[in-house]
């Protein structure tokens, strides 16, 4: 039997003539770049998570990017990143002209260690993205309090974790803004590249959206200089068709999640992921740990089952941030994942007997 990572062919045949609907309405409007489709979208997804504005843009990356230049970062501003993310996060500090200050991760949650983030707080620091790492909330009551106390803004990058909850709030709700990647591959997928930021401030909102769109929020009205990152109508046509499906396709992520943990908790080469008291993970990706990680990969793949190492370098130890030099033994939690971990297959389509056939490979390989 052969198991995907992912089947995103699954998810669309679900729903096929609704997409096809929502694509063949877009071309006969013409109606590309912008238009109704994005505007019910960003209202959609806006209510969805519970906040006052939605501002779509190109992808998750940009983002970030369009986030920071509105909250003002200046060259030389110290942003708190975690150690262990896409580097979509630190990147884009530096970009925007800031300079990424890595934090340590917590051992068990893999999001940003709220206790080691005062220690890295400097007369530059202006702000702290965590981020809701593999959709599993980052520890938010802590970080906000350090924020607020230090007059810090906080941007939740929250990529890979819509509908995400912390003590039954909203990820996205906590900071200044927050980001959402809808790439293919995430819970709420576009068929292309597509992201938004959402906030509750009104003139923040006004400014991501005149960045994001040449700095204008009329066509020729360039009140600023901006950007070109705009959300087509065929994406945001697609996102709205999914959008009514997200919850239901947590609730299988969280079945089959909690079905790996049963199954291979006793297992001993591995270990199998942890989710913090009073936070709802929406498992965009189920990560075990091993020492073994290489052999057991080459196990599943003649099984005919697909992993995945998504970050097999923790962020401070790439080579774009050589410069930094730093010692051996830093950020050892994220280090070890980046060496350890293994991302299984999870994806709402996945059927018992797909899974079935990963625990009974992985029991195996003992």
């Amino acid at each position: 039997m052969n198991v995907p990572f992912a089947d995103l062919h699954a998810q669309y045949l679900s729903i096929k003539d609704e997409i096809d609907a929502a694509i063949a309405d877009v071309i006969a409007q013409s109606a590309f770049i912008r238009g109704p489709q994005v505007d019910a979208f960003e209202n959609a997804f806006a209510r969805k998570i519970g906040t006052a504005h939605c501002v779509s843009c190109g992808n998750g990356t940009d983002a970030l990017y369009i986030a920071m230049i509105a909250l003002g970062l200046q060259r030389g501003d110290e942003v708190i990143v975690p150690a262990m993310s896409w580097i979509s996060t630190s990147e884009t500090v530096t970009q925007a002209g800031g300079r990424p200050v890595f934090c340590e991760i917590d051992a068990e949650t893999y999001t940003i260690d709220p206790g080691a983030i005062e220690a890295l707080i400097t007369e530059r620091t202006v702000g702290i993205i965590p981020v809701h790492l593999y959709g599993q909330p980052a520890d938010m009551d802590p970080i906000m309090e350090i924020a607020e106390r230090l007059g810090l803004w906080v941007i939740e990058d929250c990529a890979q974790a819509h509908l995400a909850r912390y003590r039954g709030q909203a990820v996205g709700t906590f900071g200044v803004a927050a980001t959402f990647s809808f790439y293919p591959g995430k819970n709420l997928g576009a068929m292309g590249d597509a992201g938004s930021i959402v906030t509750n401030d009104a003139v923040l909102a006004d400014r991501m959206a005149m960045f994001s769109r040449h700095g204008g929020l009329v066509k020729g009205d360039h009140q600023i200089e901006g950007i070109n990152s705009r959300l087509d109508g065929l994406q945001a046509a697609i996102l709205s068709v999914k959008l009514p499906y997200l919850a239901g396709w947590t609730s299988a992520r969280q079945r089959l999640a909690m079905t790996y943990s049963d199954a291979l908790v006793d297992l001993p080469f591995i270990t199998v992921p942890k989710v913090a008291q009073d936070r709802d993970s929406v498992w965009h990706l189920y990560v075990v740990q091993t020492e073994r990680r290489d052999a057991l990969a080459e196990h599943l793949k003649e099984r005919g089952i697909a992993t995945s190492v998504n970050y097999p370098r923790a962020l401070p130890f790439l080579p774009c941030y050589t410069g930094r030099a730093y010692p051996a033994d830093a950020f050892p939690h994220a280090r070890r994942l980046g060496d350890h971990g293994l991302a299984l297959p999870l994806f709402a389509e996945m059927t018992e007997q797909q899974q079935r056939h990963v625990i009974s490979a992985l029991a195996e390989f003992v």
